[in-house]
């Protein structure tokens, strides 16, 4: 008996093809997400970013100055309104000759809806807000009383 007929065909020549196998698939997933990647893109984007640069001392002085007011406000969404709560350092209620303009904007595509804001407590705001989709809204509020002025964003996630 001849030793080389002795041995059986090589089994293994299937083992290469796993590792093709393998590597069509990670392939076929990097496809997919880069796909679904490009084809969900909003195109958000900001223009003009250097001149938003350059102006970011400003930001920075009105941040510090609504800092100094000492102002605490709160926004939050009951029962179809949006109600704003602002308080002094002294923890008084801001008085009701202050003024509440405002919007509710998509985070992305930034659909602004107008919010006409009537004092409803001492210190406090309401507007009603009905929103035509559920989901996340930002809060983007300015609360004016003189010649102080406070800004606010919060994001609220409604139902």
């Amino acid at each position: 008996m001849n030793a080389i007929a002795a041995h059986p065909p090589a089994r293994g020549r299937w083992i290469p093809w796993v590792f093709v196998a393998g590597f069509l698939v990670v392939i076929g997933v990097n496809a997919v997400l880069i796909t679904a990647a490009v084809g969900t893109f909003t195109g958000t984007t900001t223009t003009g970013a250097y001149d938003r640069g350059l102006g970011y001392g400003a930001v920075l002085d009105e941040a510090a100055r609504q800092k100094a007011l000492g102002w605490k406000a709160e926004i939050a969404r009951a029962g179809g309104a949006v109600v704003l709560t602002v308080r002094l350092p002294d923890g008084s209620p801001l008085p009701a000759d202050a003024s509440v303009t405002g919007t509710l904007q998509r985070p992305l595509d930034r659909t602004a809806l107008p919010l006409g804001f009537q004092p409803s407590a001492p210190g406090t705001w309401r507007a009603a807000a009905e929103v035509p989709a559920p989901g996340a809204w930002e809060a983007v509020l300015t609360v004016t009383r003189g010649a102080d002025r406070l800004e606010r964003r919060q994001r609220l996630v409604i139902p």
